[in-house]
This record gives structure tokens, C-alpha cells and sequence, in this order.
């Protein structure tokens, strides 16, 4: 029977580590995950990146807005630990943390979310405006103030892969102030939204809203109609992640 060497039980101890550290790490993506419960559709959307982590649920057909709760995350014990920086259910649960037991499974997803849930990715659809934005101001800009990443109320837009979703919110009173997302696409200065969840009115599902969008350093530019027809122009800002 042959004996450990020293490199050999290095190797073995280095393997081991890289093993250990893939297994706690998460590949940024949307993933999504479909329950069919009291011949119902609800549809789990989990969006990742940055060390930032939002997860909706809502209905399909017909259409209905569940949820939406989300943070800045880290790994701890191969746990997801969430600083919820919005939770819509915040008035019924108080939660403003959450603590979720995890692995991956290939390129799938498996949380522990009372129950475990497996979340499959989407394909990869990288556009120029995926990240994360904070509304600034109405425009045009003429140097007015701006609300920006300073103030507790906040308008969060998340676009990763294809799909957004808006978020407004306050982080000192964790009220909850609406929500909407989708899917989208942005090339040569038009951005259209595809409306999939609308926390504020359920019948806009199904809308698709065209805007002119245009970069301007941080700043996104957007102008067209909103949802209720109404003209608007407003300019967004990108966040900056934490290491920054």
C-alpha cells in the first residue's frame, strides 16, 4: 500500500479548499422557479448579482402580484444571509433579515425557503444597461437635486439577462411602496418593457411600454409615456456596489 508524501497530502488539502469554495458561491443570474398549486401558476424570480439579491412571486394567468422582498447579501455557512433593504409584506412579518441554507446543483439553484426550491437560470442575454439604477430626478437635467443612493426613500430598477423590475421603498420605515418587472430590450436607444407584475394594479399586465433611452455617463436617460399614458422623462443613476 502506498504512503502519503507531503505533496500529495497538499494536493489533496488544495483540492478539498477549491471544492468547498465552489460550492459556496452562487453564479449571478435570473432564476426562476414555477409552482402549480390549486391549479394556480406562481412564478418564483430570483434576480443575483453584485452581492445583491431580489426575489418575487406572483401569478400568471390570471395575473396577480404575490410579493417581492430583497437586500445586500453574504455567504455564511453556506447560508444566504439577506439585509432586506424592502420586504412588501413587511407590515404582516416584520422581517428584515433573512438566513437561507443553499447549494448549487450544476447550474441550478436549491433554497431552503421554509421548503426546499430548486430555481433554474435563464439563458444569458447581457444588454447594455443590466445593473442596478436609482432614480435621480425629473428631467431634463438642470441641476436640480437629486434623490440618489443618500435618502431612505428609494426607487431601485434591477436589469439582468432580459429581465427588469422596479422597486420603490423606504429603508428607514421598511414601507413598501410599489413594484413592477418583467422582461426587457435595449438597443439603439429604444427601451421596451414587457409587463409581467404590477403590484399596484394587476390589469396593466401584459402592457409593452416603448422609451427612448440615451447614456450619459452614470446617468440613463429615459423618455416615452408611462403605463397610464402620461409623458415623462427621467433620469436615472447607477449604483455603485458596496466594494466601490
Amino acid at each position: 500500500m502506498k504512503s502519503f508524501n507531503k505533496s500529495t497530502f497538499v494536493a489533496l488539502i488544495t483540492s478539498f479548499l477549491v471544492v468547498c469554495s465552489l460550492n459556496s458561491q452562487i453564479t449571478e443570474n435570473v432564476y426562476l422557479s414555477i409552482q402549480q398549486k390549486e391549479k394556480k401558476t406562481i412564478q418564483h424570480e430570483l434576480k443575483i448579482a453584485n452581492g445583491y439579491l431580489i426575489h418575487s412571486v406572483y401569478e400568471s394567468k390570471p395575473a396577480k402580484f404575490i410579493k417581492t422582498l430583497g437586500g445586500f447579501f453574504t455567504i455564511e455557512n453556506n447560508q444566504l444571509v439577506v439585509q432586506l433593504e424592502f420586504n412588501s409584506n413587511f407590515e404582516q412579518d416584520s422581517v428584515r433579515q433573512l438566513s437561507m441554507p443553499f447549494q448549487m446543483d450544476g447550474s441550478n439553484l436549491i433554497i431552503d425557503m421554509k421548503s426546499k426550491m430548486e430555481f433554474k437560470p435563464v439563458g444569458k442575454n447581457i444588454q447594455e444597461l443590466d445593473g442596478q439604477w436609482l432614480f435621480g430626478t425629473r428631467g431634463p437635467d438642470k441641476g436640480q437635486e437629486r434623490r440618489g443612493d443618500n435618502k431612505p426613500r428609494k426607487t431601485l430598477k434591477y436589469l439582468q439577462n432580459g429581465k427588469f423590475q422596479w422597486i420603490a421603498y423606504s429603508i428607514d420605515t421598511m414601507k413598501f411602496h410599489g413594484s413592477g418587472g418583467g422582461s426587457f430590450t435595449a438597443k439603439d436607444g429604444v427601451y421596451q418593457e414587457n409587463i409581467e407584475y404590477f403590484s399596484r394594479d394587476n390589469s396593466r399586465v401584459g402592457a409593452e411600454l416603448k422609451f427612448d433611452y440615451e447614456l450619459m455617463e452614470n446617468d440613463w436617460h429615459h423618455q416615452g409615456n408611462n403605463s397610464k399614458g402620461e409623458p415623462m422623462y427621467e433620469i436615472w443613476m447607477r449604483r455603485k456596489s458596496r466594494s466601490q
